[in-house]
């Protein structure tokens, strides 16, 4: 991916401001030149072409580390960040590191940033035609969304859930509207309610003047309608505004929810399920219709030689009973990992080589950020939030009858409370249809970086055991649930670090 602007970090920033004062005489000199490799944005070309940078190469999969998907694997190389994920130890700060916060931070506002040089000068640039105008705001639209999706990601990780009775209170991330135009900048966390608030504005704009026609055959890697109204299905549901989300994914959804779930039971899945390499190539493929958003992430959560992940047992107690009655056909194909675990194939592990006779390099994925089947999930939660009982019910069904082979069960009320063993116990039916989403949604995503979310919104404890036996436990509130944020945000960007 060529990078057409490299922003200056916190801790850059300070490195070339004391070589400038040590050498006084260049300082002029310097002064005289763009203090990086930007090009000159005087025209729509140039602007789009530089949005392609406004998104993160960081992967929040990575936090699946820290879930109840993942045990201790023997035989794989295991990396001090990859123990320090799994024990929920503060990451030791390196910015190169993939996989790890100050990396997703680093990032994040790297790409942001991009989204910002925009951003300030799109109104500039000329648009005399008609198309030329719907251009700009297509263009718009684009760095509106990816500026506030950033924004959304890195306030669920270094801040806490949105919760109402405290978000004006909850520290939040910076949120970061105008380029950088000095060398050191100190920065003010916003609230979670402020960033919210913001990532909302940005979102809302976005859509409404969000324009495909200009995407060719990249539609999926850019922020299209369809992953937009995604977005939104998803910041509501966090927001726990559950009418909203309901809105937005029906706008996504239609009448034929079933269109945005990929048929695993098909014979083109069947096929494919054979080959660990040829299905996630299926499964991640633009051509499917429920693959909304496609990002290139540099991670190395797709690699069977790395790091923790599920073990045989994890895997077992993620796929077991079923209301429905048949084969769940997310639990293969998978890969042996190491010694004890079974990893799923999902996302296709890919090699950039650092040149063409090179064996070095970096590992990427494509990931799918944004997906048809997380909405269907949103919206049933949502449904169940409002007591929408049999509408929640039939989400799940919709579901149900793209992953479960055989002759499945059409699952009722009864049939669901039955499964859990709660008959017409007190437990009510809300609670019991929400705990059958999240269980689908921990099986739909595992992997996949989706599962650290839901456990910070419905404070569940985890435990994972060490090598030795030895057991360590993140509490229903631990305060290590909010990623810490890198030590040089802190030191040279003045903000304060979250409480341990």
């Amino acid at each position: 991916m060529r990078q057409f602007n490299k922003t200056i970090s916190f801790t850059a920033a300070r490195i070339l401001l004391v070589t400038l004062l040590l050498f006084p005489g260049a300082c002029n000199d310097f002064l005289n030149e763009a203090p990086d490799n930007r090009v000159t944005l005087d025209n729509l070309d140039k602007a789009a072409q530089l949005l392609t940078n406004a998104y993160s190469i960081a992967s929040p999969a990575f936090t699946d580390w820290m879930t109840d998907n993942t045990a201790y694997i023997r035989g794989v190389t295991i990396r001090q960040s990859h123990s320090r994920a799994f024990e929920w130890k503060d990451f030791v700060d390196d910015p190169n590191e993939q996989d790890t916060p100050a990396f997703f931070w680093f990032e994040t506002y790297n790409a942001i940033a991009h989204a910002n040089e925009v951003l300030a000068v799109l109104e500039s640039l000329p648009a005399t035609s008609e198309t030329d105008k719907k251009r700009k705001r297509a263009i718009e639209a684009e760095a509106r969304l990816s500026r506030a999706y950033g924004h959304f990601m890195l306030v669920n990780l270094f801040g806490k859930h949105y919760d109402e009775s405290s978000a004006e209170s909850d520290r939040g991330v910076p949120y970061v509207e105008t380029p950088e135009t000095v060398f050191i900048k100190t920065y003010k966390r916003n609230t979670v309610k402020e960033v919210y608030t913001k990532v909302e504005a940005d979102l809302l704009k976005g859509l409404e003047l969000i324009d495909d026609t200009f995407y060719s055959n990249s539609g999926k890697y850019h922020f299209n309608k369809n992953a937009a109204l995604a977005f939104a299905s998803r910041f509501y549901l966090f927001k726990q505004d559950y009418d909203k989300c309901i809105e937005y994914s029906n706008l996504l959804l239609g009448s034929d929810p079933g269109s945005f779930v990929r048929d695993l039971t098909s014979t083109e899945f069947q096929n494919a399920s054979s080959s660990p390499t040829n299905y996630p190539q299926l499964y991640s493929s633009p051509q499917q219709r429920s693959n909304l958003l496609l990002m290139r992430k540099i991670s190395l959560v797709q690699r069977i030689d790395f790091a923790h992940g599920p073990t045989s047992d994890v895997y077992d107690d993620i796929f077991g009973p079923n209301p429905f009655g048949g084969t769940d056909e997310r639990e293969n194909p998978s890969y042996q990992k190491g010694e004890n675990g079974a990893f799923p194939a999902r996302y296709e592990s890919l090699f950039e080589r650092s040149s063409l006779n090179s064996n070095v390099g970096t590992p990427y994925h494509i990931g799918i950020m944004f997906r048809g089947e997380e909405v269907l999930l949103n919206r049933a939660e949502a449904l169940a939030q409002k007591n929408r009982i049999t509408e929640a019910i039939a989400d799940l069904q919709t579901l149900a009858n793209k992953r479960y082979s055989g002759n499945i069960n059409t699952i009722t009320i009864t049939s669901l409370r039955n499964f859990f063993g709660v008959g017409s116990g007190s437990i009510s039916n809300r609670t019991v249809v929400i705990e059958w989403a999240v269980r689908e949604r921990r099986r739909e995503f595992l992997v996949q970086g989706m599962r650290w979310f839901d456990l910070k919104r419905f404070k569940v404890s985890i435990e994972h055991e060490l090598e030795d036996g030895t057991k360590v436990k993140l509490e229903s509130e631990d305060l290590r649930k909010v990623l810490q944020i890198p030590t040089s945000a802190i030191e040279v960007g003045g903000l304060k670090p979250n409480p341990r």
